[in-house]
């Protein structure tokens, strides 16, 4: 006999892709540098969509990216058209370069000594920030520091990190918990 789990509202759905997303990975903290790559990569890519689009879609976009990998990507310079073409993705050529481009600046990180990990969670002081967000209604789309975070990124040379998409990968990358107060992961978070 299985136990029925409470999960966040955009959880509790039929499509299986979302709901293992928001069980195993959404707003669980990630050190993982090329992880976080794909998390900030993916959000992009939601850009103006669905993120059920996106996901339905994941696994093509690690194949097109590379699985992700920084420092292949950024060499895809010469693939853009190719990517363009690549009906399994999403075929944004703004989007595409700017995936590019911030492998690139994560490579220029790594050359300086700096883990793309270290700097992303130096915005929350290394320390994931608690939400207690009682219904999904409440949770914001964007916040103060993710409007500094935004802008300290592009200053840093990063591209399509607008307040909405940083805010998004923090919430996916658990610098944030954005999960229900209700739901058995933010139940796991808090511990």
């Amino acid at each position: 006999m299985s136990v029925e789990r409470q999960r966040c509202a955009w959880g509790e759905t039929d499509n299986a892709l979302m709901q293992q997303y928001h069980d195993e990975e959404w707003g669980r903290p990630s050190h993982d540098s090329r992880h976080l790559f794909e998390l900030l990569s993916l959000e992009i890519m939601q850009a103006g969509l669905s993120w059920q689009t996106v996901l339905n879609k994941r696994a093509a976009f690690k194949t097109a990216f590379a699985n992700f990998d920084y420092r292949q990507v950024q060499q895809m310079t010469p693939e853009i058209p190719v990517l363009l073409q690549n009906p399994q993705i999403i075929r944004n050529r703004l989007k595409v370069t700017a995936i590019i481009n911030n492998a690139n600046t994560i490579a220029k990180l790594a050359d300086r000594g700096e883990d793309f990990d270290h700097y992303v969670w130096a915005f929350v002081k290394n320390h994931p920030i608690q939400h207690h967000i009682t219904s999904h209604a409440e949770v914001p789309n964007t916040t103060d520091l993710a409007k500094r975070m935004g802008k300290q990124m592009k200053k840093d040379g990063f591209s399509f990190t607008g307040p909405v998409v940083i805010y998004s990968f923090m919430q996916a990358a658990g610098l944030v918990n954005d999960h229900e107060t209700s739901c058995f992961v933010y139940q796991l978070l808090e511990k």
